[in-house]
This record gives structure tokens, sequence and C-alpha cells, in this order.
């Protein structure tokens, strides 16, 4: 991934697996806040409030993260869990993994194993998404130069909010920031100078391949 992007999920997801009669359920969900990650958090102990563990680990694109290893022996089970979505490059994510205990002790190299296995079943579960820095841009011309201007846009990776086809065009697009310098030096030399893009916004979001 380049400059300006960062790797997280599209939408929850989970899975499953038996160790030595224990039952593990890995999760995985997208937040944006620690807010919401320990709300996501308190669902899944409330929903299993009969679990013998239910660890967790997050971590935010600011910086933020945090995990608990939930009663568990100290570095047996919340660091294994952070490490493996560290490995995978997520951010603005929330993992839990429950634990019914099944009467057979793993041992801290089988807790380690157990859990990192968990949260990786729920990635590989998770549909990956790539969010990029963007900026919004307003567009004004003739229809004279529609034409050149849909040719052109052939070459960029943009996500079309809104056309207005008047007295004049409008278009609004959301357009990364890596690709902004080289789209508006374009379309000004395109249109010898006779159409300026307004930047009227920026934010995170998706831009499809």
């Amino acid at each position: 991934m380049g400059l300006g992007e960062y790797r997280t999920i599209a939408s929850p997801a989970q899975d499953e697996f038996i160790e030595r009669r224990s039952r593990f359920i890995g999760r995985l969900a997208p937040v944006v806040s620690e807010e919401e990650a320990q709300a996501y958090i308190d669902s899944i102990k409330t929903e299993h409030w009969d679990a013998t563990h239910n660890v967790y680990a997050y971590i935010l694109r600011n910086g933020v993260q945090r995990y608990s290893d939930d009663g568990e022996p100290q570095g047996t089970a919340g660091v294994p869990v952070l490490e493996v979505l560290r490995k995978e490059q997520l951010f603005d994510v929330v993992a839990v993994v429950t634990r019914y205990f099944g009467g057979i002790l793993l041992g801290a190299g089988g807790l380690v194993r157990a859990y990192s296995h968990g949260v990786k079943l729920a990635v590989d579960a998770a549909t990956p998404k790539i969010m990029s820095e963007c900026t919004e841009l307003l567009l004004e011309f003739g229809y004279d130069f529609y034409g050149k201007f849909q040719h052109m846009l052939q070459h960029y990776r943009f996500v079309l909010l809104g056309s207005d086809f008047g007295a004049q065009v409008q278009i609004r697009l959301l357009l990364r920031d890596c690709d902004l310098e080289a789209l508006q030096k374009e379309i000004i030399e395109l249109s010898s100078g006779t159409v300026i893009p307004q930047e009227v916004g920026k934010r995170w979001d998706e831009i499809p391949e």
C-alpha cells in the first residue's frame, strides 16, 4: 500500500474451531473509535456471558492499540491476537476470540497458537477494504469538453458522486489524493485553462479498483 492508504475490513466476520475440546470463536469487526471497539467487545461478552474467556485486541488508525487476556495467563491470548492484526496490517478493527473451556489444558504455547488461529480464521473470513485519503472535486464545463473529459477519466480510479446536465455540465467526483495533482493538471491542459477543478472536501473512503 502507498502513502495515504490503510487496510481494514468491509463488515464483521467470524469463524470457529475446536482445539482439544475447547471451542474457540474468532470475530473481527470494523470500528473507528475506542468507544465503538468497547461497545462491540461488550456486546460479545453479553452474548457469550457463559464463556470461559472473551479475549480481545483492537488497533485504530490513530495509533491506539489495546488488548486483554481476560483471565488467560499473561501473554498467551491478547498479545497473540494483537500480533495477528499487526501482521495482517489491519487498522480500525477489533477482534474478539471467545473460548469455551473443554477440560483439557493447552499450555502456554497451545494457548498462543489457539488464539492466533482463532483471529486468523476471522481475518480470512473477512472482506478486506483499502481506505484512501480522498478529495471531492466539483467540475463545471460546456458540452464541447464532455467527450474529452470522459476519455481522460478512464485512466483514473474515482467514484462519481453526482452529475447535472443543465446549461453546463456539472460533475462531482471523489478521487484519491495520490491522483489529484495529475488529474488537475491534465484537465487544465486539455481545456486550455478554461476548466479549473474545485476542491470541496476531503475524507477517507474506498475507491474501487
